[in-house]
């Protein structure tokens, strides 16, 4: 994987170095002016100044977020006008900015203005306009040659801030080249991306990093260990199961609150015995996806040097139909010692999170939060643009819900409704891995991870929807989006800051 564009801090001296240049029109109540500190006259293009309603229906502008047109200089420079809400306090704007400037000109060096007032903190709005251009500049084939960008900051006392954009630029390329490597993983084909060789990524990732300690389990490990639910799933696959067990602590704090992530690893997913439709299979090398982000956001936690301690848990496998396979009926005893009777073995990703989960929970962190493509059912209830949340704890729901409304991965809290627990009820174990077919599938799953947590502070995000998309759309392409991956890190740096 390559991520070929960079970008940089520039100055307004260096504008005529820029082939393309993007600039933001900012939309006060119904009305557009050209953003505080830009030229009259930018790279030969003279900017409108009134900007009429006339003028705007001439150039097919709308008086609405996103809508830009493109101006060329005889020398053929390109200059974009954008209409961005200069007050805003969304981040997201700059994001889908981002994005729209890598679009415009890829292939010349292009120059994104950024005026700093009225605008929340320019380190916020330079790492979001960083995460859109290289967020929509990924490609699992290889991103294609594509010119550097520079982000040049324009209005009071700009200069004195280059130093807060240069932060922004940092945060925003080490995100974006997070959850760009989490979805090259899940971009991967299956054959290619067996839990074996998930791990050896894991290990290329992390190696290095300061304070990160890493673990691979292998089968006897597993074995030793009493993970008889990522055993279980794992019995019809010709390639062995891995756990993958990192941890990162910050050097001379020992008393950081400490977080577990877990994330499923499936791998690929046939279904195993309750073999899925074809159609249904096809996209299912995704089913990994909890694990990459897992993955990812550690590494980059650590590379942020977080004073907070993170253990992230990736129990791995695939769900194949081999003879050896898990039948309806089987039971298998996971790591905390509760028995499970398979009712589907379709619904295999819980299995092995029972064991991560049980795996967190002795570890008695301040939160748990675990991460998985885990339910049809979340897709019939929100689609496929948003994920959803469950959670334990309040204080902890409404952290991942602020995080979200961050990043611009929207997340739905649902109820965890104890009633619905007697769904899993077993005559022959201590829990069912099903509840009654349409009925309530997510919040039966989530109830079924809890049994996992010990009483412990957690969250699950199912994210089965949103985790890929179909089609190309702001700074997503097609394929693997990595949805949560930004949310978790975002909580991650907010709880940061609060202890």
């Amino acid at each position: 994987m390559s991520m070929a564009r960079t970008v940089s801090v520039s100055s307004i001296r260096e504008l005529t170095s820029f082939s393309s240049v993007v600039v933001p029109l900012v939309l006060t109540d119904g009305a557009l002016t050209v953003a505080a500190g830009v030229p009259a006259i930018v790279n030969g293009v003279t900017l409108p100044s009134p900007i009429s309603s006339e003028w705007c229906e001439k150039q097919g502008l709308r008086p609405k977020l996103g809508s830009s047109v493109t101006f060329r200089a005889v020398d053929g420079t390109a200059v974009t006008l954008v209409v961005t809400n200069g007050a805003s306090t969304s981040r997201e704007q700059w994001r889908q900015i981002g994005a729209m400037a890598a679009k415009v000109s890829p292939k010349v060096p292009t120059a994104i203005i950024l005026s700093i007032w009225p605008t929340r903190p320019v380190v916020d709005i330079a790492q979001a306009l960083v995460e859109g251009v290289l967020l929509a500049n990924y490609s699992y084939k290889g991103a294609p040659e594509s010119a550097p960008v520079g982000i040049i900051a324009v209005g009071p006392d700009a200069e004195s801030l280059d130093e807060s954009v240069a932060d922004g630029v940092r945060l925003g390329s080490l995100v974006a080249s997070s959850v760009n490597w989490a979805k090259h993983l899940i971009d991967m084909p299956g054959m290619d991306l067996h839990p074996k060789a998930f791990a050896n990524f894991a290990t290329a990732r992390l190696e290095g990093i300061p304070n990160v300690e890493l673990e691979i389990w292998k089968d006897s490990k597993i074995a030793e260990e009493g993970l008889g639910g990522l055993q279980g799933v794992n019995l019809g696959s010709s390639q062995p199961a891995r756990l993958v067990l990192a941890t990162y602590a910050p050097a001379g704090n020992p008393e950081a609150p400490h977080v577990v992530l877990v994330g499923k690893g499936v791998t690929f997913d046939t279904g195993g015995l309750w073999l899925k439709t074809p159609a249904g299979m096809a996209t299912m090398k995704t089913d990994m996806a909890g694990a990459a982000i897992v993955i990812s956001v550690i590494a980059t936690a650590a590379e942020m040097a977080l004073p907070i301690r993170i253990t992230a848990i990736a129990p791995l496998t695939e769900n194949m139909i081999g003879g050896a396979a898990m039948r309806p009926g089987d039971v298998l005893k996971i790591r905390n010692g509760k028995t499970v009777e398979i009712i589907n073995p379709d619904a295999e990703g819980r299995i092995i999170l029972a064991d991560g989960l049980s795996l967190a929970a002795e570890r008695q962190p301040d939160a748990i939060i675990d991460i998985a493509t885990l339910t049809g059912a979340q897709v019939v209830a929100l689609g496929e643009d948003m994920g959803a949340l469950f959670a334990t704890d309040d204080v902890l729901a409404s952290q991942l819900l602020a995080a979200s409304s961050e990043t611009g991965e929207p997340f739905w809290q649902l109820p965890l409704v104890d009633g619905y627990e007697s769904q899993l009820e077993s005559d022959v174990a201590d829990l069912k891995n099903l509840g009654k077919p349409g009925n309530a599938g997510a919040i039966v799953a989530a109830l079924f991870l809890r049994n996992f947590t010990n009483g412990i502070s957690w969250a699950h995000l199912d994210v089965a929807g949103p985790s890929r998309t179909d089609s190309a759309r702001g700074y997503y392409q097609r394929g693997a989006t990595a949805f949560g991956a930004r949310t978790l890190l975002q909580y991650l740096i907010t709880r940061s800051r609060q202890s």
